[in-house]
């Protein structure tokens, strides 16, 4: 059972994160279930925000009588220290907790530093001193952010989204974190779901020793994947290789990672994240879910898209969200008409 450390925090977890966002879309009962089984089979590192609405109140449900034996992490997007305090002390009372062992920044647009005039850091170093936080650390989607924070020496950790289709600039971030002794935390390690094989995207995350992996769990089967790989991790070899380099040819560069951060701007109402990625999602999982009049319906309201430019402005990739747009719609039709997509 390979483990991590968390770079300066000297925090050490199975390799295994449980990424807690995807357990607001199930029941309570259904949720505790899955962080039990979790807990039980040897994942000790769980991560949620304030943002991810009860998905901090079902962890504190399910691991309070364990809360010693495990590694809590949240977030706040406070853009105040008024604010900061009050997502604090709420988290704790969700998880039922008197202190939280990793409380990062989530996805500011900014590096909050001491003396910016946000007070935020401030805040941090005061829950810090005060016992309820025990490490500082920053979640972002923006390079310029997290190459920032890194070079304040003002975090502990970074999570921040890496899988094999990640770009040079992205690999080097990596590297920099393990230099300067940052615990890495990698999310989208699925990327959004256009990864679909999880042994394979499980093998290229154990190459690296200093990166913990987060999976969003939300069915026992995928949770039941995880675990399998814990005493019988999948091994980089020659055929797993191959696959990936396939993959990253079809999927690497100018697509929608579906990370959301351009809504709820549209004034068109366009789900966005889903429909920016559509053509790739049906070449990676069909699914007749995504040809039903629900999801014919979400793709038609590209048609009103006005170009006004507010989700390119938002997305942290620099994308061409509305050509993105237009291009899936042109393929979602084709689809639809009965042609394949190459």
């Amino acid at each position: 059972m390979s483990s991590v450390r968390l770079g300066k925090t000297n925090i050490i977890v199975n390799k295994n994160g449980f990424g807690a966002l995807p357990i607001q879309r199930i029941s309570t009962e259904d949720a505790k279930h899955l962080l039990k089984k979790a807990y039980e089979a040897g994942i000790t590192f769980f991560d949620t925000a304030r943002f991810y609405t009860d998905s901090e109140a079902k962890i504190g449900e399910a691991l309070s009588d364990v809360r010693t034996k495990v590694y809590i992490a949240t977030k706040t997007a406070a853009r105040n220290d008024t604010d900061f305090w009050k997502d604090l002390e709420t988290s704790l009372s969700l998880l039922k907790t008197d202190y939280v062992d990793l409380y990062q920044f989530h996805n500011p647009s900014f590096c909050p530093k001491p003396g910016d005039g946000t007070g935020l850091y401030e805040a941090m170093l005061e829950a810090k001193k005060q016992g309820k936080i025990r490490h500082i650390g920053i979640t972002n989607h923006r390079l310029n952010v997290a190459n920032e924070a890194l070079d304040s020496g003002l975090y502990e950790t970074l999570q921040f989204p890496f899988n094999y289709l990640a770009t040079e600039e992205e690999f080097k971030l990596v590297e920099k974190c393990k230099s300067m002794d940052v615990g890495f935390i990698a999310m989208k390690a699925l990327s959004g779901g256009l990864i679909t094989n999880s042994e394979v995207a499980y093998a290229f995350q154990a190459e690296y020793d200093n990166v913990l992996p987060i999976w969003g769990v939300q069915r026992e089967r995928e949770l039941d994947e995880f675990i399998s790989y814990m005493d019988n991790p999948p091994v980089m070899d020659n055929h797993i290789r191959e696959m990936i380099e396939k993959d990253r040819k079809e999927l690497a560069g100018d697509f929608c990672r579906g990370c959301g951060y351009c809504m709820p701007t549209c004034p068109a109402n366009i789900e966005i994240n889903t429909c920016a990625r559509m053509s790739l999602l049906l070449r990676r999982s069909p699914s007749q879910l995504q040809l039903n009049e629900e999801g014919q319906a979400k793709m038609k309201k590209i048609e009103d898209c006005i170009h006004c430019g507010q989700c390119s402005a938002h997305c942290p990739y620099g994308l061409d969200t509305p050509k993105l747009l237009q291009d899936n719609y042109k393929d979602y039709m084709e689809v639809l008409a009965g042609k394949p997509l190459y």
